[in-house]
């Protein structure tokens, strides 16, 4: 009987074992599981129209809860603010089997204003938690601050190609525009290619008038003019020794046009080639200088005397090159 007694209370202390295992079970599984936390935040409140900034969402919950973001499905938030790009979720376990996950979104926002954002939400099944709501102010830009803000170069196009540029009027009507393009090359090309078929008109060249030839064709102008025979005899002589100093400069070099009588006659009888003749140059610049500065008139005879001796002064100074095309000319006319 002992026995029997002592066995039926092991039996009776094993199964209040057991039950007390069944009742604790449940609270210590009930003890792992917490709330589920949704937290929400945002790198700036206040951004400068067209600028990005970057809404955080942060979720506390149990491993293993198959949650979900209805954002991430979303180009926007609300019709002034875009979703221009997501993160991949970071993961980070936590202990009593909890874990964080971190998701990070790009907004951004092309019309200023003051704006709410709604809560976010994380639903789990049927039930759905809420972040709290955040506020956003978006700024405007003044057309003249729009070189200052590099915040602008972090715009972005999507899908965007060289001609979405252009203006509206080239994209419009490019194809006239090629036409017109194609007509005025084609005239300019047809333009110089005429231009180049033209005959080039040579502007001839005027010859230059060897100082003896010059010298004679200028003594016979003069002699034709018949001055002393009109009274002009201060004319005549002016005339006369100019031609005179011209030939002399052009001729030997010499300075004549700005030298006296006695520096023209000294710097003939150095000179080789009129040291022979420098005495018909001294009786013209004498006598010259009597008419021009004492008033005197001379006589008829000494007039002609006075062109024949530069006129001589000249034939005998001529060049052996012009001497010889003379020569051939003379023969040729023969």
């Amino acid at each position: 009987m002992s026995d029997n007694s002592n066995n039926m209370r092991k039996i009776t202390k094993e199964l209040a074992l057991f039950a007390l295992i069944l009742l604790i079970s449940p609270l210590v599984s009930l003890a792992n599981v917490g709330p589920i936390s949704l937290k929400a935040s945002l790198d700036s409140a206040h951004i400068i129209m067209g600028k990005q900034t970057t809404l955080h969402i942060e979720i506390v919950d149990n491993n293993g809860v198959n949650g979900a973001l209805p954002i991430l499905d979303a180009d926007t938030i609300i019709a002034e603010i875009e979703v221009i790009s997501k993160s991949q979720a970071d993961t980070i376990d936590l202990e009593n089997n909890r874990r964080q996950i971190n998701q990070d979104i790009i907004i951004q926002s092309f019309d200023s204003g003051l704006y709410t954002i709604p809560p976010i939400q994380y639903i789990v099944g049927k039930d759905t938690f809420k972040a709290n709501p955040l506020a956003l102010k978006v700024i405007p830009v003044s057309v003249d601050s729009l070189q200052t803000i590099h915040g602008q170069a972090d715009v972005i196009y999507p899908n965007s190609r060289w001609y979405d540029f252009l203006p509206d009027f080239i994209t419009d009507y490019w194809g006239w525009i090629l036409v017109v393009i194609i007509v005025i090359l084609g005239a300019i090309f047809g333009l110089l290619l005429y231009k180049k078929k033209l005959p080039i008109a040579l502007t001839p060249t005027q010859k230059e008038i060897p100082p003896y030839e010059l010298a004679i064709q200028l003594l016979e102008k003069l002699r034709d003019e018949k001055l002393c025979e009109r009274g002009q005899e201060k004319e005549f002589y002016t005339r006369l020794t100019d031609i005179l100093r011209s030939y002399i400069d052009s001729r030997f070099g010499i300075n004549a046009m700005e030298m006296t009588t006695t520096q023209i006659i000294e710097s003939l009888n150095n000179n080789n080639e009129t040291v022979d003749s420098k005495s018909y140059v001294e009786q013209v610049l004498e006598i010259a200088d009597f008419v021009k500065f004492a008033k005197v008139r001379p006589l008829p005879d000494d007039n002609v005397k006075s062109y024949n001796w530069a006129l001589q002064f000249v034939k005998e100074t001529k060049p052996i090159e012009a001497t010889v095309n003379t020569i051939d000319n003379s023969e040729n006319t023969k």
